[in-house]
């Protein structure tokens, strides 16, 4: 396991999926985690304190400027320091063809998944390039950032959008000692997926044929993923979109 310790880690989209996975996984390698969630996940938070883990919860908006910035203030001043920083909020979008899908739910989609990737690099950044020591940032992107999927174009372009910020963002701190990098999950065992299987049940059926490996991925398979880019065994990617997906992509 990786080694964490002294470590002060935040984990966007932390309540559920592959964020409560990502920051359960962190708190057991010595880190202290930032829950943070639109909706406080002080229960999760909780939980992990009880088990004699360090972490704190913390409840922002991440489509809003004011909860980003102080969601990093109030990480600094309770620790200091901000070393990595995972995120990972995201929502999906019904299935729509484009010509139906509405400026409302594009623009929801993009504030979410793009937006608040955007804004919680910026302020996450500004904190890590003043500090001695740097840091790892890891984004959630998706298999749908390497692919398109009919009647999904709000998701995909959101997915796309993280890549690029990713790349964009990563070279220009990788000579700062900041690497960033993305995951890029494929059809997870989370509440997400599983609200899709009840309500897109042929369409999630679909998908499931074209994964090679033959099923979904548990949640702490992507988080193994994250916490290794975090770490000193990833020192040397930079800047990189990687598919956690059972090989959907590699068609």
């Amino acid at each position: 396991m990786n080694n964490f310790n002294g470590k002060v880690v935040i984990v966007i989209g932390a309540r559920t999926g592959i964020g409560l996975s990502a920051a359960t996984l962190f708190a057991k390698a010595g880190a202290t985690v930032i829950l943070v969630g639109r909706h406080e996940p002080k229960k999760e938070a909780n939980n992990l304190v009880q088990q004699g883990y360090n972490a704190v919860s913390f409840e922002a908006d991440v489509s809003q400027e004011a909860d980003v910035k102080a969601m990093v203030d109030f990480t600094v001043k309770k620790f200091g320091k901000l070393d990595y920083a995972y995120n990972n909020a995201g929502i999906q979008s019904p299935v729509t063809r484009t010509e139906d899908l509405s400026l409302d739910e594009y623009n929801n989609v993009l504030n979410i998944d793009l937006k608040g990737i955007f804004l919680s690099m910026k302020y996450e950044l500004k904190q890590m390039s003043q500090q001695e020591s740097k840091g790892a940032i890891v984004n959630c992107s998706s298999m749908g950032g390497l692919v398109g999927i009919a009647g999904r174009s709000a998701y995909h372009a959101a997915k796309h959008g993280v890549l690029g910020l990713t790349k964009s963002s990563a070279l220009e701190y990788a000579q700062d000692g900041i690497r960033i990098n993305a995951v890029c999950p494929g059809i997870i065992e989370t509440p997400m997926v599983k609200r899709m299987d009840k309500t897109e049940k042929s369409e999630m059926d679909d998908l499931m044929r074209e994964v090679p490996i033959g099923r979904l991925a548990h949640p702490e398979e992507v988080a193994n993923v994250v916490l290794f880019l975090c770490s000193d065994d990833a020192s040397y990617i930079v800047g990189q979109g990687i598919p956690v997906d059972g090989g959907y992509t590699i068609h």
